[in-house]
């Protein structure tokens, strides 16, 4: 049936309703004419939609069975028909059926064809909107979950736009003090404990939230009664293209930690009940708590590793070590087995977090401790106890498997590492101590252990040593003479010797006693001297590396500067003649930043002249760090004091570096002058240091001089100054004076300033 006049006499009006069936046909909509509630004719995309085989299916169908009952159709119908009647468009979405009896949401737009005439019957256009309203449902069930975990978060949320509050949760209220919806609006200044703070806060966080990245920190906020709060705060922008959107922040108090993980523990508790009494009413309160029980038990779970575990490297750390040593000591013990404890240190790793930065020091270590542990067996413990140190536990080892583990580890701990597309190399020193021969108890073997690495560093590193009854010895011996050292200034068991330094000159004066019977001196060495009331004298040799170590260098090498140069002004009251005074710096007084204010304190305090003091320092502690050193050695200069390098041969110096050190002196060490008369390769590299200096502007002064046959070379190959047992041991001040005193010569053109 159709709606349509008969078009065989009007050819537009047939090509009218050709064109209208072709719209209809292609219609994105159903479009159908409903009469009397019967569908007279639809077009294809309506039958789609409900379901026919076809638009010729449809027709002649009641529109009613189109819906879910007849009420829904003539429920309709009443919301239509005023709308209709006034001749103005229906619009409504219902939910109705198709053919199949599924259950689907439309949107219904219907016209009467003609208002004054209702009878005529109406056009409806149908979308299916369906799917929009499930999607627009799943939108709405999920806002209301944002909005429940906004509402019941435990940690505060807020939203600032302009560093002002555009929203946050009662928790974040609740933690700066503040009533519902008294922070809206508010700067979030009130939340900081100064003006400083507040601008601080936003320069810091500005660079990361620009670049879409989050921002971390801890601050210290104030509540609104102004009690200083503790707070982990996280941002992030909301649009990094555009901050002017704002930025979302959550703040979480870590003031009180324990005391909040016990609050978890009773509410959770109580939340449990409450949940098992109003399941359905509050099925989304008992998903958050869950989340929270996970996180708590996660958070356990990470303390636990913590307790244990070392954070960086996941290896054991020393308590979980002492427990597993203990318990493989105990099974040693009993079944009368061997069991190694081995010591790793790597060599010089400060220079790597010094030169590259920490990052990279713990990727390497972290690579470390991936090697270390592939190469040990299941039973083994690798741990690692701070910094760069590791050890490890091995049962059923005896000395031969303990030296083939220390051979395997030394190549995997040499073999280069790989970080951030650089190449690095590092040499492992490690100490080996055996059960039961070194020890008992796992304390005894650690220090064992710990001595033997100490002793491999020493026999030059790279390299492992197994712990003797020598190094026991040493060890106890070592510790004795720290403690005694730490008492020694104050007990007057320290004091200073002294070495005189003669010049060599064309005059006669190059021999212990000149043309004329005299020596000439021209300077003196303070040598540090420690008498121990149980030990006796004990050798600077074995002392000084102990007071370096310890830290007891820096007072003891102010008291040998100030005695020196004390010494220096009451020989001058003497009536001695103005002599040079050497005084040697250790490595670490060299690194000291205060060493030149020091120097300059002492020479104006004693009333000395600058050029008078030389100090003497050796190769390795100018070339440890060369720019530094260079910047120490200019401000001493430029104070007038005098700088030469002790022991020059022994050492590895850069002849680049060595131009630029401001040193106006070279002293050859006794190791090459001892055998100069016998040694030709000796007297080689004595003739070179020699050339050396002098190409460089230098002096040169040769110490252990002890023939005239040393003394007879070095004079020929042009050496200015010497010292040695040949002219004197070092002596007590009272007897260095007498010493010149009778052997006092006019002073040649050489000085030691």
């Amino acid at each position: 049936m159709s709606l349509a006049p008969d078009p065989s006499d009007n050819p537009a009006l047939r090509q009218a309703l050709r064109e209208l069936d072709v719209i209809l046909a292609n219609a994105g909509v159903g479009v159908v004419f409903v009469k009397a509630r019967k569908l007279v004719r639809c077009n294809q995309r309506y039958a789609e939609i409900y379901g026919f085989a076809s638009p010729e299916a449809a027709v002649g169908r009641s529109s009613v069975e189109l819906y879910e009952s007849e009420d829904e159709a003539r429920s309709l119908g009443r919301r239509a028909y005023p709308v209709l009647a006034a001749g103005e468009t229906f619009r409504s979405e219902q939910l109705m059926l198709r053919q199949n009896g599924a259950r689907f949401w439309t949107q219904l737009t219907g016209r009467l064809i003609d208002p004054a005439d209702p009878s005529v019957g109406s056009i409806w256009i149908v979308e299916d909107i369906h799917e929009r309203k499930l999607a627009d449902a799943a939108l709405a069930d999920l806002h209301a979950e944002q909005q429940l975990i906004f509402d019941h978060a435990m940690v505060g949320i807020v939203f600032l736009r302009g560093r002002r509050v555009t929203r946050c949760n009662r928790a974040f209220e609740q933690l700066f003090g503040y009533g519902p919806g008294e922070l809206d609006g508010q700067l979030s200044r009130v939340w900081y404990l100064s003006e400083a703070d507040w601008k601080a806060a936003g320069d810091l966080c500005y660079e990361p939230l620009s670049r879409g990245d989050s921002f971390h920190a801890e601050m210290l906020l104030g509540r609104k009664d102004g009690t200083p709060v503790w707070c982990e705060v996280r941002s992030k922008a909301i649009d990094r293209s555009d901050l002017s959107r704002g930025s979302i922040w959550i703040t979480q108090d870590i003031t009180a930690r324990k005391q909040a993980e016990q609050d978890l523990v009773r509410s959770k508790a109580q939340l449990e009940a409450l949940v098992a009494q109003r399941t359905e009413q509050l099925s989304q309160t008992v998903a958050a708590l869950e989340l929270k029980v996970a996180e708590q038990q996660a958070a356990e779970a990470r303390a636990e590793r913590l307790a244990l575990f070392d954070a960086l490297t996941g290896l054991p750390n020393r308590h979980l070590l002492a427990d597993r040593a203990s318990q493989a000591l105990d099974i040693a013990r009993r079944s009368d087995e061997p069991l190694a404890v081995l010591f790793l240190d790597l060599d010089h790793f400060k220079n790597v977090n010094d030169s590259l930065g920490h990052r990279v020091g713990d990727s390497l270590l972290t690579q470390l401790a991936a090697r270390l542990r592939g190469a040990v067996r299941e039973q083994d413990t690798v741990a690692r106890m701070g910094g760069d140190e590791f050890v490890l536990v091995l049962p059923l080892t005896d000395v031969a498997g303990a030296a083939h583990l220390a051979t395997k580890l030394m190549a995997l701990a040499s073999a280069p590492f790989h970080v951030d597309q650089q190449e690095l190399t590092v040499t492992p020193s490690m100490g080996i101590a055996m059960f039961p021969t070194d020890g008992g108890d796992f304390e005894t073997l650690c220090k064992c252990a710990d001595a033997a690495m100490f002793r491999a560093k020493k026999d030059g590193r790279n390299a492992y040593r197994f712990f003797t009854s020598e190094m026991q010895a040493q060890s106890a011996r070592a510790l004795q003479l720290e403690n005694g050292l730490r008492r020694a200034l104050e007990r007057g068991q320290l004091s200073l010797h002294y070495q005189p330094q003669f010049a060599l000159d064309a005059h006669g004066g190059d021999t212990p006693y000149g043309g004329d019977g005299k020596a000439r001196i021209v300077g003196a060495e303070a040598l540090l001297r420690w008498h121990h009331p149980e030990l006796g004298w004990v050798s600077p040799a074995e002392f000084i590396p102990i007071a370096e170590a310890s830290g007891l260098i820096l007072p003891i090498g102010e008291w040998v500067l100030r005695e020196a140069l004390s010494q220096l002004r009451r020989w001058d009251r003497a009536g001695l003649p103005q002599l040079a005074m050497a005084v040697n710096l250790s490595a670490v007084q060299f690194r000291h930043d205060d060493l030149p204010a020091l120097v300059g304190r002492l020479l104006d305090e004693l009333g000395v002249q600058a050029h008078r003091l030389e100090l003497e320092l050796t190769e390795g502690a100018a070339m440890d760090n060369p720019a530094a050193a260079i910047a120490v050695m200019n401000a001493l200069h430029a104070r007038g004091v005098q700088l030469s390098i002790d022991d020059f041969g022994t050492g590895h110096s850069s002849l680049s570096y060595l131009k630029r050190f401001r040193v106006g002196k070279l002293k050859i060490d006794q190791s090459f002058v001892r055998d100069l008369t016998e040694d030709a390769e000796d007297r080689a590299i004595v003739d070179a240091v020699i050339r050396m200096a002098g190409a460089l502007g230098l002096q040169t002064l040769a110490e252990g001089v002890e023939t005239e046959g040393q003394l007879a070379f070095l004079r020929r190959q042009g050496c200015q100054a010497v010292q040695g047992y040949l002219f004197s041991r070092p002596l007590p001040a009272e007897a260095f004076a007498e010493f010149v005193l009778d052997r006092i010569a006019p002073l040649s053109a050489f000085a030691l300033t």
